[in-house]
């Protein structure tokens, strides 16, 4: 009877710690520390050719009395980084947990002088282990579903997937599909902090 008790509370508390995990905050400035550092391959594929490739990369850094985000060229406070400009359709709309939906809505300009409006409809679709290149983690997959225009005439469909890991406070996965390619950005390394 005992022994019963005892498996009942343990996999009430199993139970309860596995819910926990399927709500997430925003990270703040605090949940970083100089010398984590991501890097990122991408690739943009067109009708099964790539077309481009590259490495991104994002590390922390001592920068103006504070953390600051180094990609390898500019610097940005990590505190600016993380304030989202207030919206009724942001793009990430916190705490995440599955089945939470949303709209995001984005008025852009790239650094060629395009500009656009990105309006998808949003929802955390599961929390679970993904396995990419740097290892395997448990994250948030995000599905962006809509379109966009732009001033160079597109006007389509535009679908991401995003795959956002708690303990990383990034994402480790993005794929984008604009029904014209395939652009496909994962996580290759992690380091943490020193």
């Amino acid at each position: 009877m005992m022994t019963k008790k005892i498996f009942v509370y343990v996999t009430i508390l199993i139970s309860l710690s596995s819910c926990a995990s399927l709500t997430t905050q925003q990270p703040t400035v605090n949940d970083f520390r100089i010398g984590e550092k991501w890097t990122w391959k991408w690739s943009r594929t067109v009708e099964g050719e790539v077309k481009a490739e590259g490495v991104d990369l994002l590390e922390i850094v001592g920068y103006n009395g504070g953390l600051g985000f180094w990609n390898g060229v500019d610097t940005v406070q990590v505190w600016d980084a993380l304030v989202q400009k207030k919206s009724a359709t942001p793009f990430r709309d916190w705490p995440l947990k599955v089945g939470k939906k949303w709209k995001f809505e984005d008025k852009w300009e790239n650094n060629e002088g395009t500009t656009g409006t990105t309006s998808q409809e949003v929802e955390v679709v599961s929390f679970g282990e993904i396995t990419v290149a740097a290892g395997k983690f448990m994250a948030f997959k995000i599905e962006y579903r809509g379109t966009v225009v732009n001033s160079r005439g597109f006007n389509g469909k535009m679908n991401d997937d995003w795959w956002y890991a708690p303990a990383l406070k990034t994402y480790v996965k993005h794929v984008n599909d604009d029904n014209y390619g395939l652009y496909v950005n994962e996580l290759i390394d992690y380091a943490s902090a020193q």
